[in-house]
């Protein structure tokens, strides 16, 4: 399993819905792990993204149908990250 942080901007119909629905951000992790995707932590935060998620995947194209498929939802725009872990880094210069 590949770890993949996800940096999340809600749009206008996004905001809304967490407004007025805030336990839907956890409705969208059961979704997302339905779909073959463990969200392993999250975070809102403040600055130019409003969500941090860690999550596992098998692999890059499952972890991209995720991101495709909330991002057609048009309450979300997402920038997935491949995360590597820094041992596995620092092996690759032995």
């Amino acid at each position: 399993m590949g770890t993949y942080i996800m940096l999340s901007v809600l749009t206008d119909e996004g905001a809304k819905t967490i407004k007025e629905n805030p336990g839907r951000i956890k409705e969208v992790n059961k979704e997302i792990e339905a779909l073959g995707v463990k969200v392993k932590d999250q975070y809102a935060v403040l600055g130019p993204y409003d969500f941090v998620s860690i999550v596992e995947a098998p692999d890059n194209e499952t972890v991209a149908r995720v991101s495709a498929e909330l991002a057609s939802r048009g309450s979300v725009k997402i920038q997935t990250l491949t995360a590597i872990p820094i041992d596995d880094f620092i092996a690759k210069f032995k």
